[in-house]
């Protein structure tokens, strides 16, 4: 239930500035993200338990952390109508009408997150509240580029969401979403025209997201004017900010071998990174353990699993995605991580040779494997 807490933050700026009068509270959003988690995630610390075995079955099946998934949603659109109201009074100063935007980005981008928890079962409903999750951020085509296209490519150069090594963030969110994008569009023409379909149709599942988000804007322009437009699309470009974020951090520099039959290897563990910070895993449906995910995506969230193969973040996500921000300062925290992992092989990194502005100096890059070698020899 605690899961609730990100998107319950959309209910609580007016009356937490009603009741202390202080418009700080407009900004809770990234003071909870941003704040008070991390802070929690040292506090805390992790955990490293899993669910046994003969567990399994039972959790999976267990319909109550179905129905938390579930609850984000009424939340999350509550909140959005809240924001429109409070968006177009003339009474709110436009700093304070600033503050709810990026709350309201945050907690759309997280909405983003149970989407995909929901997008990957095979149940219609949930399916299709996954699409309903995303027409707050409008960006409905992650339904069908994340499973069908990142889930087989992940950890490799072919893939948009998965970051090379040396790539700074402010990079890689552009490189992201536009190929993310237009593999979303190849791969729904592809997946119509197996079934003989044109791509105007009930079936196709990219204009059934998108009309979403034209009916849910639309709607709110409708009650609230059109002067909450750009507050409405700036929250949209917060959450899908954040998302790209999260995609950065999640994969950064990792790489899946090539077979001698030019096919990469299966996905495992070690392919994607893992953090069992304890309280964001709880806020955040345990996305964190997205090695096991990746290896096993058909599992539900709460039967994933912590993984000692998997490369481990030093911190939780919350805390990363600051990082991420200064590329000089993420650049020092994980390029060393990403070569250790590799044993100090540049070779097995994923990184783009041809593009001097994300490979750094090979000499540098020699050095630091070298460090390693002899590290790991000691």
């Amino acid at each position: 239930m605690l899961s609730t807490v990100a998107p319950g933050c959309a209910l609580l700026p007016a009356q937490l500035v009603e009741l202390t009068g202080l418009s700080l509270f407009w900004w809770i959003g990234p003071i909870v993200v941003f704040g008070v988690i991390p802070i929690l995630d040292v506090a805390v610390g992790c955990d490293g338990s899993s669910p046994r075995d003969e567990d399994y079955e039972a959790l999976s099946n267990d319909r109550y952390y179905r129905w938390c998934t579930f609850l984000f949603l009424p939340i999350q659109f509550t909140g959005l109508a809240i924001a429109g109201y409070m968006w177009s009074s003339p009474e709110l100063q436009l700093a304070d009408k600033l503050g709810l935007t990026v709350t309201m980005g945050l907690v759309s981008g997280i909405g983003i997150n149970a989407a995909h928890e929901l997008g990957h079962r095979a149940e219609h409903l949930e399916r299709r509240l996954a699409q309903i999750a995303l027409a707050q951020s409008g960006y409905g085509h992650f339904f069908v580029e994340h499973n069908r296209g990142h889930h087989v490519r992940v950890a490799t150069p072919g893939d948009p969401a998965s970051a090379r090594f040396g790539e700074s963030l402010w990079s890689f969110i552009p490189r992201s979403a536009g190929g993310g994008f237009r593999s979303a569009l190849k791969l729904e023409r592809e997946r119509l025209s197996r079934k003989g379909k044109g791509w105007w149709c009930r079936d196709n599942q990219l204009l059934q997201a998108w009309s979403m988000s034209a009916v849910l804007f639309g709607a709110m322009t409708l009650v609230f004017g059109t002067g909450i437009i750009p507050f409405l699309v700036m929250q949209a470009v917060i959450g899908i900010g954040l998302l790209e974020t999260v995609n950065y951090l999640e994969h950064y520099g990792l790489l899946r071998a090539r077979r001698p039959d030019g096919r990469y290897e299966r996905c495992s563990p070690r392919h994607s990174w893992n953090s069992d910070r304890l309280v964001t895993n709880i806020f955040l449906l345990h996305l964190q353990r997205h090695s096991d995910h990746h290896a096993n995506p058909g599992r539900r969230y709460q039967t994933l699993r912590s993984s000692q193969e998997a490369p481990q973040l030093p911190f939780g996500y919350a805390t990363m995605v600051l990082l991420a921000a200064v590329p000089p300062l993420w650049r020092a925290v994980m390029d060393p991580r990403v070569l250790d992992h590799y044993g100090g092989d540049i070779s097995l990194v994923n990184r783009n040779l041809a593009d001097d502005r994300i490979t750094p100096p090979v000499a540098g890059l020699s050095r630091v494997a070298a460090r390693l070698r002899l590290r790991r020899s000691r």
